[in-house]
């Protein structure tokens, strides 16, 4: 019984894992084709974008199918091994609530929501589409399937169910309504129910599902299930959850996400950490501190192009920590405290995915955000280094003494590793292909060096690469597919207009807006991964902004800045139990030994904040 599964798995991953590495051959493809014939591939963004919603969904069942997918768990982890089992009773009954809701949503949207005739180059719509139903029903089942197997859960589990099929009456009538000749009474006295009961039932649910997030109901469903609810609450098509999904997934800029996170994959995947370790501490090594610098520097590189700060602790905590404590004389409460503050420095530099999402959702061109977050991306490295130059000194902790012969064996290790920035910023900055087209050539770039030349990575190993690449991939487009949902009823909802004249009659300083900004991004940083929080926080703050004249490249420059802190900010920020995790170490350890590290950074987002020259200086040169 068995074999099935696991033979269901590898296929699921091997589609999955081909889908992506399409996604990234696609573009370079359109590159060939476009040098040779100065047109295209015909149906280019079609295909391109379809392939991104193809993986998304297949990476958020991959997701599910390993229990990845992102979630606070806070209050949950706090329990007894009996609270636990409770929790995760009311978590399997939420996520199969909400689950089944998305499904018959989307399901309604891929009947009736597109052109007859619609065709993704030679292929109808529908069969993209399709995936939207497909995946939501398998990432609903795994989330049941992991419920306890008590009687008492497998009851409420059911009932979940049977909840989510009456959310999704609406949208399920919907389809009866478009294809039938005559409609059933049934289906009327649903649909009347439907209309009475989801204004009383909308808004204890939607609380219900906040309070269930810090038990371990994944943070898509809440995000989306909140906004099918209010979108229920008022009588409106629950099926606008999958429509903005679907929008979300199929824009412009999108594809660039999933190929810059293959490519940092690829990179964590060989040794490539090992080489710029190395080359880092040949460097700077013989400096005051030197070990300290190479950490943050080599932490940096990883979650620039990686795109998420938890998978460089994952990935070079442990590297990092053997160099800082057993090489560099440094105590474990400073070695943990630097590398978890270090995680999501890297957010700021260019290729950065929340940087790409802050741009494609404030319609703030990406090319001048990463300009922006270049000199405060450098303040915080170089904030960072000087503790380490600093702590050096003061405990008397000797350096490594500089060799010519080293520092050249590793700059010539690492030379090919070293190159792909460069790659990306000549590309990409000199205008020679868009920023999709620059992600697919770091995707081959990053396959072609560590497969054929390094051969750390076998031929045969792509899929493997690409499928756990999915795991991060799937979590967080899932994320930002629901999230919209979430922000488009907060928008049609004209919360933002509302906000904004109370803002202006209520707060004259900008020093004081400013001050809140912070504060309301830093506590959203807490609870929310930053692509939600992109989604669901910035079009609130974007026209407030505009009310206080500030630069819109500098506004979300303090943005992703505030959330890479929220990583941090005890007690529930996503990088202090990812640290606890690798480290080994209570949270409660953690929490000490970070605080001087996010005290520091938070000085410097300050700065940042205060200073627009900072964020503007290149981009209004």
């Amino acid at each position: 019984m068995t074999e099935r599964p696991k033979l269901t798995a590898r296929i699921e991953s091997a589609i999955a894992g081909t889908s992506l590495l399409l996604l990234a051959l696609l573009p370079l493809l359109q590159v060939v084709v476009r040098l040779i014939t100065r047109g295209g591939i015909p149906g280019y963004n079609s295909y391109l974008y379809h392939l991104v919603l193809m993986g998304a969904f297949l990476g958020g069942m991959i997701t599910a199918r390993e229990g990845r997918h992102l979630a606070i768990r806070v209050a949950a982890d706090a329990l007894p091994d009996r609270g636990k089992d409770i929790a995760s009773t009311i978590t399997g009954f939420l996520s199969a609530a909400l689950g089944f809701g998305f499904f018959w949503a989307s399901l309604g949207f891929v009947a009736v929501g597109f052109e007859p005739g619609s065709m993704v180059g030679v292929v109808p719509i529908q069969l993209f589409a399709a995936l939207m139903p497909i995946g939501f029903l398998f990432m609903t089942i795994r989330f049941m399937a992991a419920s306890p197997r008590t009687p008492l859960a497998r009851v409420l589990v059911v009932a979940g169910a049977l909840l989510g099929t009456f959310l999704g009456v609406e949208p399920a009538a919907g389809i009866v309504y478009w294809y039938a000749s005559e409609i059933p009474p049934i289906v009327d006295a649903l649909v009347n129910a439907w209309y009475i009961a989801t204004p009383v039932i909308a808004v204890p649910l939607a609380i219900l599902l906040v309070l269930g997030a810090f038990l371990g109901v994944p943070l898509f469903l809440v995000l989306g299930g909140v906004a099918f609810l209010l979108f229920a609450r008022v009588g409106g098509s629950v099926s606008v959850v999958a429509n903005e999904g679907y929008e979300m997934l199929t824009g412009e800029s999108i594809p660039a996400i999933p190929l810059f996170t293959l490519a940092g994959f690829f990179l964590s995947e060989s040794k490539a950490g090992e080489r710029l370790v190395r080359l880092f501490r040949a460097f700077f090594g013989w400096l005051p501190g030197g070990l300290v610098i190479a950490a943050v520097l080599a932490s940096t590189f990883f979650t620039t192009f990686t795109g998420a700060s938890g998978v460089t602790i994952l990935a070079l905590g442990g590297l990092l920590y053997y160099v800082l404590v057993e090489s560099g004389h440094h105590d474990d409460r400073f070695a943990t405290g630097l590398l978890t503050g270090s995680g999501s420095i890297g957010l700021l530099f260019p290729p950065s995915l929340a940087l790409i999402v802050y741009g494609s959702v404030a319609q703030v061109s990406i090319f001048d955000l990463f300009l922006g977050g270049i000199l405060p991306g450098l303040l915080l490295v170089l904030a960072m280094g000087a503790v380490g130059v600093v702590v050096a000194i003061r405990r008397k902790i000797p350096s490594v003494a500089f060799s010519w012969a080293e520092a050249w064996a590793a700059l010539r290790e690492s030379a090919l590793e070293i190159a792909l920035p460069v790659i990306i910023v000549v590309v990409y900055f000199a205008g020679i292909a868009t920023l999709v087209e620059t992600a697919a050539i770091a995707v081959l770039y990053t396959i072609f060096v560590e497969v054929v030349i390094r051969r750390e990575i076998r031929f045969k190993e792509l899929f493997a690469v690409a499928s756990k690449a999915l795991t991060i991939i799937g979590g967080v487009l899932m994320i930002l597919a629901l999230a919209r949902a979430l922000s488009y009823y907060i928008i049609d909802t004209q919360i933002p207009s509302l906000l904004s004249a109370w803002v202006a009659d209520t707060i004259s300083s900008r020093f004081v807006f400013l001050l809140l900004v912070n504060l309301v991004l830093l506590l959203a940083g807490m609870f929310m991964d930053i692509f939600s929080a992109i989604l669901v926080i910035a079009p609130l703050i974007i026209p407030l902004g505009g009310l206080f004249g500030i630069d819109p490249v500098h506004l979300g420059i303090i943005f992703v800045a505030n959330m890479g802190i929220g990583f941090i900010t005890p007690p529930v920020g996503l990088n202090l139990f990812l640290a606890a995790y690798r480290f080994e170490m209570p949270l409660s350890k953690i929490y000490r030994n970070v605080v001087p590290f996010f005290l520091l950074q938070l000085a410097i987002v300050l700065v940042v904040t205060y200073w627009p020259w900072l964020s503007t200086a290149f981009v209004r040169s």
